[in-house]
């Protein structure tokens, strides 16, 4: 009989574990995917698509850098270069995780792109006659605006788009205006900017 009831202790101690009665401390929190502590501090601000920003100290911020440059077979040839951060793959978790997001491509204040790599080809009607800004600004995965001294963490190109002239191949007079009036604006960290007001991003 003694035995007979130790089995039954030892088994309605194991029901109590597997049917989470019995408390189990700090590994709720692990179990639940809960991060331990938030990563910066959410701002009042916010981009113009309503965004948040999620501020973060400048020692180690992320940063961004674009170039953009005429594709050889039409098109624009954008190249990302960023440091204190890395592209989440696609389906990552919606959570802020220190440097980590992805990449919003805005032209002229529209968004075009959801980067999650430094490379990307804009297609040519993206990218109309007269100049241009192509900017890239840097997000966590839950959608907020990585920022640093209240500004967002993004760099600006310009780039100016002419129509090809008689006896040009569609596209060349387009890659020659670019090559002399692109320019790349890195490190807007610590200045104010955006490349649009409220209500322009589609």
């Amino acid at each position: 009989m003694s035995w007979t009831g130790g089995s039954r202790a030892v088994l309605a101690v194991c029901v109590l574990l597997l049917t989470g009665s019995a408390g189990c401390g700090s590994g709720d929190a692990r179990e639940s995917g809960a991060s331990p502590s938030p990563v910066g501090r959410l701002l009042g601000d916010r981009d113009q698509e309503g965004r948040p920003y999620r501020e973060v100290e400048r020692q180690g911020a992320p940063d961004v850098g674009i170039e953009v440059q005429p594709g050889p077979a039409g098109g624009w040839d954008v190249r990302l270069t960023v440091r204190n951060f890395r592209f989440s793959p696609a389906g990552a978790a919606a959570r802020a995780v220190a440097g980590r997001g992805l990449a919003r491509l805005y032209v002229d204040g529209r968004l075009v792109a959801r980067l999650r790599a430094p490379e990307y080809r804009l297609a040519d009607h993206l990218v109309p006659r007269g100049t241009h800004q192509v900017t890239a600004r840097l997000h966590a995965d839950d959608g907020t605006v990585w920022a640093v001294d209240g500004t967002p963490v993004q760099s600006t190109a310009d780039i100016t788009a002419s129509e090809p002239g008689p006896g040009s191949t569609p596209g060349a007079d387009a890659r020659r205006k670019a090559r002399t009036h692109a320019t790349d604006t890195r490190s807007r960290i610590g200045r104010r900017g955006s490349p649009g007001r409220a209500g322009e991003a589609s």
